[in-house]
């Protein structure tokens, strides 16, 4: 099989051309079910594994939610479970919160080690929430064949977003949404992640918003502040004078398997019990807020 080796040039990455594609694919069909790419755990495979440890490998994960997410937001739209009102609330913060905070990253903070240790507290105490959360005794819950399993007529305004799900009424407020998402886009600006690690255990948590009817939004998110940040890192200097462009074919090839991937997760979300996709997210919560905290020490 060595012919299917291949070194890429920008990251000086060597591995077989299958490998990339199917760790994205494992990690997105996880993942995508309560809303998240999995971008972050790819971060360290890249790293560690891959041996890719130049900037451009944050670039290269923004590619690689660009190419995959799209499948996941397809599906959910398909399946009518796509709150577009909450990816628009979401997004209009984002992406001025992602501009400030890789003006702050360059300006106050190239080693961020602090702020990150903050941030990985309240994570802490987000993934406890969940636990918590967990623990209580809830009602049995079918998902699988509901016909009304989908998102009903979404009526509001900017005050308040409302709609039916699961023979429920459930609302928002889009303000509320707007200002969380300027405070995770800071947080992606200087950390160079997505946000929807952050965003997902806090819509549930606090927002009481079920977690089938978040996840398109999310990865909808995903796509456009990655995208914002493939166009940062390709126009503006921030490491040593230079931009860190992504290596295209490398995130192409990790993209490749996060679309299907997220395409399969989406798909496979309503089958899954509640208690299942927030486990997911409790244990994706606890393992960043672990490795936010740790890093300070």
């Amino acid at each position: 099989m060595d012919f299917l080796q291949h070194h890429f040039v920008t990251s000086g990455v060597e591995t077989y051309l299958w490998f990339p594609p199917l760790v994205a694919f494992l990690i997105a069909v996880l993942t995508s079910t309560g809303g998240i790419s999995g971008a972050f755990l790819l971060l360290p495979f890249q790293i560690s594994v891959l041996g890719f440890t130049t900037p451009g490998v944050t670039a290269t994960n923004f590619f690689y939610n660009v190419v995959g997410t799209p499948g996941g937001v397809y599906r959910y739209a398909r399946e009518k479970r796509m709150l577009w009102h909450l990816a628009v609330s979401v997004i209009a913060g984002t992406l001025p919160g992602v501009l400030i905070g890789y003006y702050v990253r360059t300006r106050f903070f190239p080693d961020p080690k602090a702020f990150k240790l903050f941030v990985g507290i309240v994570l802490l105490y987000i993934g406890v929430r969940l636990v918590s959360g967990l623990l209580q005794k809830q009602p049995r819950q079918t998902v699988a064949h509901r016909k009304d399993f989908f998102i009903g007529p979404v009526t509001g305004n900017v005050k308040t977003i409302r709609f039916d799900f699961n023979q429920n009424a459930v609302f928002f407020r889009p303000l509320a949404v707007f200002f969380l998402g300027i405070v995770v886009g800071v947080i992606g600006g200087i950390y160079g992640i997505g946000g929807s690690a952050i965003l997902a255990p806090i819509l549930i948590t606090f927002f009481g918003l079920p977690v089938y009817t978040i996840a398109g939004a999310l990865l909808a998110v995903n796509f456009v502040t990655s995208l914002a940040g493939v166009l940062l890192y390709c126009s503006i200097p921030f490491f040593n004078g230079q931009t860190s462009p992504p290596d295209w074919h490398l995130g192409m090839l990790l993209g490749v398997g996060g679309l299907s991937g997220m395409y399969l997760g989406a798909k496979l979300q309503r089958y899954l019990p509640e208690k299942t996709i927030k486990l997911v997210l409790m244990t994706i919560t606890l393992i960043v807020a672990s490795k936010y905290i740790l890093q300070y020490f």
